[in-house]
């Protein structure tokens, strides 16, 4: 008995940018990227794909998917960190779009855990009202806060949505356990400041824009050390071992990460779900949107057990267990 994920849908802007495309852009070439990264090709977001926008038809797949109507939803949360304005949330944009008007709805900044911490609040929601319906949504429009000449990061991100709403189910299926961290004093190592201060005395010393900044091979010593604690510490409170594990679904960062983090579990390839190559790293939408192609692949299954994992900018990082 517990919360359950009851659709999921997902959204990515038409305009495919490949990596050869990339090589005009930018001092690098296909390659380099595939290598580094396993990344190929990522989506950018055109007109009419602001993230309110492709959350919302996200958010719409899932609703269909969950036989829910949009007036029956009790609460609404995005997490990003790219929303188009600052004031109002995401989440209230989308609320208007959708119609879910009985909805209360706000955003969380989480960076690539986004989705993560989203889906631990919701099971803390429904665990305190069983009747509670609750749609989260990952977002990003990261191609708008990219420095475009900075190939360590222009190469690594981009935009989509991935949505599920969740309920309570008195079978055997739910979320078994979570664990989520955090850990404020490496910030710089991956940050993005905000629009430069009005106010002269609250200006930030070397703001050099809104957009990505990232020392990366620092980020990947750490993502993956986090992850890995995540991982077992949430195997560790439920009682399961990684054998016991039907399905892996990780943020997609890049397939180093990926691989380094299956070997350090002993994660067999074939339990890993992995999309990089097609999306890059859409950041908090990153595990919602691979949740949305596995489920309508046939990659989860009633009764797999199902394990998530995250890092991001923060730091932040998460694990969340569950039977499909």
């Amino acid at each position: 008995m517990g919360t359950v994920v009851l659709g999921t849908g997902s959204c990515l802007p038409k305009k495919i940018l490949t990596n050869a495309e990339l090589e005009s852009i930018v001092d690098t070439n296909d390659e380099w990227i595939r290598s580094r990264t396993g990344i190929e090709a990522r989506r950018i977001g055109g007109k009419g794909e602001k993230a309110y926008q492709l959350a919302a038809n996200a958010a719409r797949k899932a609703l269909e998917a969950a036989e829910v109507l949009p007036e029956e939803l009790d609460l609404v949360v995005v997490g990003t960190i790219s929303s188009h304005m600052l004031m109002p949330s995401t989440a209230c944009f989308v609320q208007n779009e959708i119609g879910a008007r009985n909805a209360f709805a706000y955003d969380l900044n989480a960076a690539c855990s986004g989705f993560l911490y989203g889906y631990d609040l919701a099971d803390k929601y429904i665990r305190a009202d069983r009747s509670k319906k609750i749609l989260v949504i990952g977002v990003e429009t990261l191609s708008a806060r990219l420095d475009w000449t900075d190939r360590n990061t222009c190469i690594l991100f981009g935009d989509g949505a991935g949505a599920a709403v969740f309920g309570y189910s008195d079978s055997d299926r739910g979320l078994i356990d979570a664990q989520m961290g955090s850990d404020g004093k490496l910030w710089n190592l991956l940050c993005m400041h905000a629009p430069k201060s009005l106010n002269p005395d609250l200006e930030v010393e070397g703001n050099p824009g809104a957009h990505i900044l990232m020392e990366g091979r620092e980020v990947f010593k750490h993502a993956v050390r986090a992850m890995e604690e995540a991982v077992r510490g949430v195997l560790e409170k439920s009682g399961l071992g990684m054998k016991e594990v039907d399905c892996v679904i990780p943020h997609q960062a890049n397939i180093r990460i990926l691989k380094n983090l299956a070997d350090r579990l002993e994660i067999p390839p074939e339990k890993m779900f992995v999309n990089v190559s097609k999306y890059g790293n859409t950041s908090a939408a990153s595990i919602p949107i691979a949740l949305d192609e596995a489920n309508r692949e046939g990659f989860l299954a009633i009764g797999k057990t199902v394990l998530f994992c995250s890092f991001g900018g923060g730091f932040t990082w998460g694990a969340v267990l569950t039977k499909w």
